[in-house]
């Protein structure tokens, strides 16, 4: 018999470093969730950018169906015939030309660093190390990555930090010319920053990235881990700007959940990852591997795709009606389906008021900092879905304002 767990039993067995919500999802199917008491929910999250195409997805149900039955791990000492159509697949349909699999965005980003690293070194000796980055960054957990990432908060208490790391203002073009030089291996940038706020880059700084990283002889690395696989409306955001990076890594909505992440880049980076310089035990794995082969298939084409610029201008236009009437926001910003909406000074520090809220009007949210409300749906969300998320928002921006009112007005004179 299987035993029964709660909210609690993750107080009582797990590692505290997460808050979850107070209810326990069981089950899913598109844009909706069931927990554990049977109330549904709105899925305006997709679990941080992940379930691109809905829960139960048929397709990508019946292809993992289809590899359990056949193969589920094979050690790096041989190949599989998944990880070869997936690889095929995306050298394909992007600018690379090799890919490596790793389990998570984490690992492809610490991947596409160690590589660049490496290539410098195979190159131009061991002096060119430096690795600049942006502040407010984000590209994982691993101690390279929240390093390279630029946000203290990740690195608290977790001294010596990896070396030779500079950290620049986002879409700061000065600061991009004044940070990057002939020392510099390597320049990471998200076209998209999501933990830091939902902020996309403009096209002129990706381009003056470019080019400075082609003047210094320094690989350009474009994470897309939470900005990629159709988010943005393209199938990867470089497509969106035209500025093609030499690395680019990919996660998140590339298995829809079977975690996967991807480093893709071309044949002359690649040959600095000579045998036994780098290595994933389950990178690759055929049962994820074939999911993402078919999440690819089905997202590039026109139909989502452009559905996808579609759902963005109802969702920015849904949230411009919620502010007209109730003022909760200063700014709505994002590409695609991914759409940030900045709090105003009033509710400073609260969007995770609007998280706790939403979970009781049957809403998932998300938030991308104290102030950011972060909405991240499915790429084929039901437009039916959509404007009933929509609907649940507006309750959960009233009672969030009531309250906030309420607290001015208890406020001695």
């Amino acid at each position: 018999m299987t035993a029964q767990v709660t909210r609690h039993t993750f107080d009582e067995v797990m590692v505290p470093n997460y808050a979850p919500a107070a209810f326990i999802p069981v089950s899913g199917k598109g844009s909706r969730l069931w927990d554990q008491g049977g109330n549904e929910y709105v899925d305006f999250a997709s679990g941080i950018a992940v379930t691109s195409l809905g829960h139960l997805h048929p397709e990508l149900t019946a292809v993992l169906h289809q590899q359990v039955d056949r193969l589920w791990h094979l050690s790096n000492t041989f190949t599989n015939e998944p990880a070869l159509r997936l690889a095929r697949r995306l050298t394909e349909v992007t600018f690379a030309e090799k890919v490596f699999f790793s389990n998570s965005g984490a690992e492809a980003n610490e991947a596409a660093l160690k590589l660049a690293r490496r290539y410098a070194f195979d190159h131009f000796g061991g002096n060119k190390t430096g690795i600049v980055s942006c502040k407010q960054a984000f590209h994982g957990r691993t101690l390279f990555t929240v390093s390279v990432g630029g946000q203290p908060k990740y690195t608290e208490g977790f001294a010596p930090l990896p070396g030779n790391l500079n950290h620049i203002e986002f879409n700061n073009l000065a600061a991009a010319e004044a940070a990057i030089d002939d020392s510099t291996c390597a320049v990471i940038v998200e076209p998209v920053q999501g933990e830091g706020g939902v902020l996309p880059a403009t096209p002129e700084y990706l381009k003056k990235l470019r080019e400075l990283c082609d003047k210094h002889n320094a690989l350009l690395i474009f994470d897309e881990v939470q900005i990629g696989v159709g988010r943005s409306g393209s199938l990867f955001a470089y497509m969106h700007y035209g500025v093609t990076p030499d690395i680019l890594t990919s996660a998140k909505a590339l298995g829809n959940g079977m975690p996967i992440g991807a480093m893709l880049t071309t044949s002359k980076v690649a040959a600095s990852f000579v045998v036994g310089t780098h290595g994933s035990t389950y990178g690759g794995n055929p049962l994820a591997c074939t999911v993402a082969d078919k999440v690819i298939e089905i997202i590039n084409t026109p139909e989502v795709l452009d559905g996808v610029k579609h759902r963005h201008q109802l969702l920015v236009d849904g949230l411009k009606r919620i502010n007209a009437k109730h003022q909760a926001f200063k700014d709505v910003r994002g590409m695609g389906l991914l759409v940030g909406a900045e709090l105003v000074d009033e509710l400073a520090g609260k969007a995770k008021d609007f998280l706790t809220v939403a979970a009781r009007h049957g809403l998932v949210l998300l938030v991308a900092g104290p102030n950011i409300v972060r909405i991240a749906p499915s790429l084929v969300i039901p437009e039916a879905d959509l404007e009933e998320g929509l609907k649940r928002l507006e309750a959960v921006t009233a009672e969030i304002m009531e309250k906030a009112q309420a607290a001015k007005e208890a406020q001695p004179a």
